[in-house]
């Protein structure tokens, strides 16, 4: 056990690293190509803080291990909501945009909606899976997000400033290359010895991809997202948190559909729920007190769901036969 442990400590640090990695070399070469930094925000940089969950989750959905690939998801997104974004609140009361209150958040829950019904096939079938054709319905949604994230860069002045900072082409193709390769194996070591670590424990698979894998994953936001609150920077505290919630549910799970039908467990609804709820916490969040703004008290709030939250998942995990 201490050794699957071991390894999947490696398997988390060549993700995270190579996720830096991957943005390093991509917004190089974005900015050699006089891509704004706005654009880079919204697309790389979201990209390269879910690399980590796309990678794992790929491998795990190949590999037919269908409760991590749900557990993955649904845990990091919790973990973003409640853990990441409660700890930079706690750090630093954080003002959100108009447009994140009215259109960000709002696409958020609708994802979460939006999945959970296609999960369930409440409508369509007794068999609770989300299949190719929903994995392609969740990437259209997915591009229906990017083109709204482009609409918006049109109207924002920032976007048109430039950085005119050049690095070697050769530099710039040797991060993307180290870090994708970095991505690919971090990832099997990770799937690997999560899968051997919930053998040796005697819990499902389904607890490891809610706490171990999805903490694990989620290191990139986290360290973005405090960071970005440490410098008081709000915009980049919230809307990564929102954005790469959206990118999870849109993007990685579409793909994990893609490469293979995902079959869906109904006990994972109780996580669903309370996604749906801290959603819709953090919008009442913005009209209480001072409005567009989530205080620290509300962030604290937030933490304490999710310690209860887990604590309960552990009990219930181990009151539960064989």
């Amino acid at each position: 056990m201490i050794l699957q442990i071991i390894w999947l400590a490696v398997g988390f640090t060549l993700l995270i690293k190579s996720a830096d990695w991957l943005v390093d070399g991509a917004s190089a070469l974005a900015k050699k190509y006089n891509v704004s930094d706005l654009a880079i925000g919204l697309t790389v940089v979201s990209f390269g803080t879910s690399a980590p969950e796309l990678v794992v989750n790929t491998i795990a959905s190949y590999q037919n291990h269908q409760d991590l690939v749900f557990g993955n998801v649904i845990g990091s997104n919790n973990l973003n909501l409640f853990v990441v974004l409660g700890i930079a609140g706690i750090i630093t009361p954080l003002i959100v945009q108009s447009s994140t209150v009215w259109k960000e958040i709002p696409i958020s829950f609708f994802g979460i909606v939006f999945l959970f019904f296609i999960a369930n096939d409440f409508f369509f079938s007794d068999h609770q899976v989300v299949s190719r054709i929903d994995g392609f319905l969740l990437l259209s949604m997915f591009i229906l997000f990017l083109y709204y994230v482009y609409k918006q860069m049109k109207t924002d002045p920032a976007s048109q400033v430039i950085d005119k900072n050049r690095s070697s082409i050769y530099l710039i193709l040797l991060l993307i290359i180290a870090g994708l390769a970095g991505l690919v194996i971090g990832g099997r070591l990770v799937i690997n010895n999560a899968v051997k670590l919930a053998t040796s424990l005697g819990v499902s698979e389904k607890i490891i991809g809610l706490t171990i894998v999805a903490i694990g994953t989620s290191l990139p936001e986290l360290a973005t997202s405090v960071i970005a609150a440490l410098r008081k920077n709000n915009d980049i505290a919230v809307g990564n948190i929102i954005g790469s919630n959206i990118f999870n549910i849109f993007f990685i799970l579409g793909v994990s559909a893609l490469v293979r039908p995902v079959g869906y467990h109904t006990s994972f609804n109780f996580d669903f729920y309370l996604l749906a709820a801290g959603t819709i916490i953090l919008f009442i969040a913005m009209f209480t007190g001072k409005k567009k703004k989530l205080d620290r008290w509300e962030a604290a709030i937030l933490v304490l769901m999710y310690v209860v939250y887990t604590t309960w998942l552990i009990k219930n995990e181990i009151s539960l036969p064989g």
